[in-house]
């Protein structure tokens, strides 16, 4: 194409924001000088190592893209697909299009922080500016911050200090509808198909990102019973930004305190990966913790993956995280205690596998997860915190319908004995801990 036909635009770039109401970069790129057109790029260097062809997220990525070029479609403009590697991408896409800026939402996570850096250093070289926005949670890296102007470490202050800060400001959406009229105007562009990118598609059903209030009103006394449907399931939907987090944190502050609680605990933990990088380099938050010398069994912690530990609701959990990519959170904790505490496997270990299992899975929401239940995180009370899964079984899922649905096997001879004794395990890990710890 001629340079003189090329339309001056703007591209704003989706990654963690898959909507088109309430995006705050794409309100900023609508709101400046040229049209905008959206861009998605499914990206080689993440897809490429993934080990499930039929991996559920990247059919719920998909989809969201499927339901965005809708939306943009009825508004005479489209979203832009493209798959491969980010910097070759917006190589050609330079040869393509007459960019005078391109906008996008920050990404936190460190492989997402050398990636953008790696692409405003092509975009400098012609001259382009690279803006980027809050908009994947309400509070970020330093703005929050102790009396003493330090990032919070331990949650509880942070939360009342989240709280306080938290006006009505920090939670109104973006009135993007106003300026939709600056969308670039195309025709429809191709979308690559999963199997052009060498996937199948999942034929598992997402849960709706529509909560209604009513269900948050109930979260408080049910969301501890794996049994009860009583947990949100928009964990996914925050992932990939399907759901704007302003709009969660309005109904929660309208019906649940609880539910803010946990939405805040995700905004802790982001701030702490970006105040203390050495959690994303696979360190533990406190230092002394590296010393522990973990037994690592790999045919323990195989059983613990297929769920054949001989304990009932680690096991129902971990069929249910390998069946459905979820698994209830309360459970999450149990085992991932029992990996850690009662198995002595390095809590690396049972990150990484959630990290390939999770529908939801968020780095430093993982990461601060696991290393809770390992107690080398930010948490005030460590290490001699250990779930007896027997007793948590007994308090949460007392009748055993959680049990049952996702262990059928469980009255059967097949069923495995408790492959530790919960006495003894306890007892070698304080032990083991304290050696570590008194060096």
């Amino acid at each position: 194409m001629n340079e003189t036909h090329k339309p001056k635009i703007a591209l704003f770039w989706h990654r963690r924001d898959l909507r088109f109401e309430d995006n705050a970069g794409l309100y900023h790129a609508l709101k400046a000088k040229h049209p905008v057109l959206p861009l998605f790029i499914f990206d080689r260097n993440i897809l490429d190592k993934l080990t499930d062809r039929q991996d559920k997220r990247v059919t719920f990525l998909y989809q969201a893209i499927e339901r965005l070029k809708v939306t943009l479609r009825s508004k005479e403009s489209d979203l832009l697909v493209r798959y491969g590697y980010p910097d070759r991408i917006w190589l050609q896409l330079l040869e393509e299009y007459d960019i005078q800026a391109v906008y996008t939402n920050h990404d936190y996570e460190a492989y997402s922080l050398e990636r953008d850096e790696q692409v405003s250093a092509i975009l400098g070289q012609f001259r382009i500016p690279f803006y980027t926005f809050k908009d994947h949670v309400i509070f970020e890296k330093r703005e929050i911050l102790s009396g003493q102007g330090t990032p919070y470490t331990v949650f509880t202050p942070y939360s009342k200090a989240w709280r306080a800060k938290c006006t009505e400001f920090y939670v109104q959406s973006y009135p993007i509808e106003r300026y939709e009229d600056r969308l670039f105007k195309t025709s429809p562009t191709p979308l690559p198909t999963l199997t052009q990118m060498d996937f199948t598609a999942s034929p598992y059903t997402f849960p709706n990102p529509d909560i209604a209030n009513t269900t948050l009103q109930e979260y408080e006394e049910v969301r501890n019973y794996p049994a009860m449907d009583g947990t949100s399931l928009l964990g996914i939907h925050l992932r990939f930004g399907t759901i704007s987090i302003r709009k969660l944190v309005r109904q929660a502050q309208e019906s649940s305190l609880t539910f803010e609680n946990e939405l805040i605990w995700r905004d802790f933990y982001q701030q702490i990966l970006a105040n203390f990088p050495h959690v994303g380099e696979g360190k533990a938050f406190r230092p002394a913790y590296d010393l522990i010398q973990w037994r690592n069994n790999e045919d323990d912690f195989k059983r613990w993956c297929e769920g054949r530990t001989g304990y009932p609701l680690v096991d129902a959990g971990m069929h249910q995280l390998n069946e459905t990519g979820f698994m209830h959170n309360r459970v999450r904790m149990v085992t991932a205690s029992f990996l850690v505490k009662h198995l002595l496997i390095d809590w690396r270990w049972g990150e990484a596998y959630f990290a390939e299992k999770l529908l939801d899975y968020d780095f430093a929401a993982n990461n601060g997860g696991w290393q809770w239940a390992a107690g080398s995180g930010t948490d005030a009370a460590p290490y001699f915190r250990i779930f007896n899964p027997t007793a948590q079984a007994q308090k949460f899922d007392s009748r055993g319908e959680y049990i049952k649905k996702w262990v059928p096997e469980l009255n059967s001879l097949s069923y495995p004995a408790p492959m530790v004794d919960h006495k003894m395990a306890r007892e070698r890990c304080l032990r083991i801990y304290k050696e570590a710890l008194d060096r």
